[in-house]
């Protein structure tokens, strides 16, 4: 059995009209999420606005579902960061914290070379037990783990898995041809289907906020029942489409406002999304029978 698989929950971080985390609503959210039968659950990601947080916010986000969690799933804790000392900070808490797993994205902004990612990751995987996932996502960070540098990782015990967030298949074939011991999820939940087809092992899906139990049986069908998983998959799509109609997680975090389940606001600079936006966004969830209409 893979260390991981299936469908784990890119949770939002909700936040009170003061601007506060509502901690009271993340409870609500860490419920449903393990009452749909998710994997797991990764706070502090950039679902969870991380880079809005404070460090302070970020442990008692993370302390905060490990706790409600209290064992039922896993936690894979967002502890990346552009800096290593900080990102090291981050998983050395995450792992007191009592986190199952720890999620490390490519440093952004600093633009490292090869070397330098491969060192910074290194650096990470060597001084944690946490089973680490990276994190590819280029369009987010500016700069991609090449498939031979996540081979080289692979080769390290505490690197076991990849959110492959490229959107490009290519990549995907290429890491599982290099690295076929590591767990390839997809981070890009239209794609979650295509990846099983070339040996994904499940999603850190955005969608699982809104409707889990669709893409917990979507990663359970792919691999037992085809025609079963893209009657999922073109279920879901139109939906995943709408949630990504702007910058996440503002569309999600919208949608579990209209569906009242937790506040719409964001933190600046991440801002209301647009009128027509929000209408087709309404349209989709109405389409799926999630909105009277």
């Amino acid at each position: 059995m893979p260390t991981f698989h299936g469908c784990y929950t890119a949770i939002v971080t909700p936040f009170a009209a003061d601007g506060s985390i509502d901690f009271d609503a993340l409870d609500r959210l860490v419920d449903e999420q393990v009452e749909a039968g998710v994997r797991g659950v990764v706070p502090c990601g950039t679902t969870g606005e991380s880079p809005t947080l404070s460090h302070e916010e970020h442990h008692e986000v993370i302390q905060a579902v490990v706790e409600r969690v209290a064992g039922r799933v896993e936690v894979l804790a967002g502890c990346g960061s552009n800096s290593t000392e900080e990102a090291l900070s981050l998983t050395t808490f995450a792992a007191e914290a009592g986190a199952t797993a720890t999620l490390q994205v490519v440093p952004y902004y600093n633009k490292p070379t090869q070397e330098g990612l491969y060192r910074h990751f290194e650096m990470i995987a060597r001084a944690t037990k946490l089973p680490v996932m990276l994190y590819n996502i280029p369009g987010r960070t500016g700069v991609a783990l090449t498939p031979a540098t996540i081979a080289r990782l692979a080769k390290i015990e505490t690197v076991r898995g990849l959110k492959e967030a490229t959107g490009n298949l290519d990549q995907a074939s290429e890491v599982r041809s290099l690295a076929p011991g590591l767990d390839v999820l997809s981070g890009d939940d239209a794609l979650t289907l295509p990846l099983f087809a070339i040996g994904g092992h499940g999603v850190v899906s955005v969608a699982a906020n809104v409707v889990p139990r669709d893409v917990v049986a979507l990663c359970a069908w792919a691999a037992e029942d085809q025609d079963r998983a893209r009657a999922i998959h073109f279920k879901l799509y139109p939906l995943v489409k709408a949630l990504f109609i702007e910058t996440n997680p503002i569309p999600v975090k919208t949608a579990l406002s209209l569906l009242g389940r937790c506040g719409g606001d964001l933190r600046m600079p991440l801002c209301e999304m647009e009128p027509q936006n929000r209408a087709k966004l309404e349209q989709a969830l109405k389409a799926y029978g999630l909105l009277q209409g």
